[in-house]
């Protein structure tokens, strides 16, 4: 297909690149920022701008890879009559396109993309959906050229994978996040917990994380409950998190 992508981030990068790599010929990168439009052209053999007027409407298919606020102002910027144009957010019904073309839909990526990351191995599940069966039927044909796993996934269903998506991931980064800072203050390496963390995710492949859940909570083991809660004292934000994560292990 004849592709012209909008956006030049860490989505549009790495769908950018899978769009490409399955023999698409993408038209043109627009950004509102130029220079990140040229460095995403460059790297994908195509034309660049910063001005929606130059929308190449050769394109068949248009992938939005926006921010949500962006998403709202589009069909301020752009109409190409009846062109597929999809987009990639989560959490944004298919609607929002609307004004800007007569076909339209979604084709969100259900993985966290680093434009930095060159690993093409990473599996991509696309979530799909669209105004009606023409866009269905482009949409999970163009899907299934860069992804093994397409799912036809309707607003309301997007959305509740989207919380979940947070929840796995963005909430789970966290944590890592606040266990460095607190292995970094109290002067022991972080890297010893990375085993832990590999074998946990890998026990997902074929066991249900509520039933391989462990821990003193788990166990309502009340005497290392409180020594750790001792402990994190001197981490009063640490202390409340843990507080209310026992809790709500001890008590679902």
């Amino acid at each position: 297909m004849r592709v012209v992508i909008i956006g030049a981030g860490n989505v549009a990068t790495v769908l950018g690149r899978r769009i490409k790599k399955a023999g698409h010929e993408i038209l043109q990168v627009i950004s509102r920022s130029q220079e990140s439009a040229k460095v995403l052209a460059k790297e994908l053999g195509c034309n660049a701008s910063n001005n929606f007027a130059d929308i190449d409407k050769t394109g068949e298919l248009f992938l939005v890879a926006m921010s949500d606020a962006a998403l709202n102002e589009l069909k301020e910027k752009i109409n190409v009559g009846d062109k597929l144009v999809v987009h990639t957010a989560g959490s944004v019904c298919k609607d929002v396109l609307k004004d800007v073309s007569v076909n339209y839909g979604t084709l969100y990526p259900l993985q966290s993309l680093r434009k930095e990351n060159p690993d093409e191995s990473i599996v991509i599940p696309i979530l799909i959906d669209a105004i009606n069966d023409y866009s269905i039927r482009i949409i999970n044909d163009f899907a299934i050229s860069i992804s093994p796993i397409v799912s036809y996934t309707q607003d309301d269903q997007r959305l509740k994978l989207h919380v979940g998506a947070v929840l796995t991931s963005n909430f789970a980064n966290h944590l890592y996040c606040l266990a460095l800072e607190f292995c970094e203050k109290e002067k022991v390496d972080f890297k010893l917990l990375q085993p832990l963390i590999e074998e946990t995710a890998a026990r997902l492949k074929s066991q249900s994380p509520c039933d391989m859940q462990t821990g003193p909570a788990a166990r309502k083991d009340v005497l290392t409950l409180d020594k750790h809660l001792r402990l994190l004292t001197a981490h009063p934000k640490l202390r409340t998190l843990y507080l209310r994560m026992t809790d709500s292990i001890m008590n679902p």
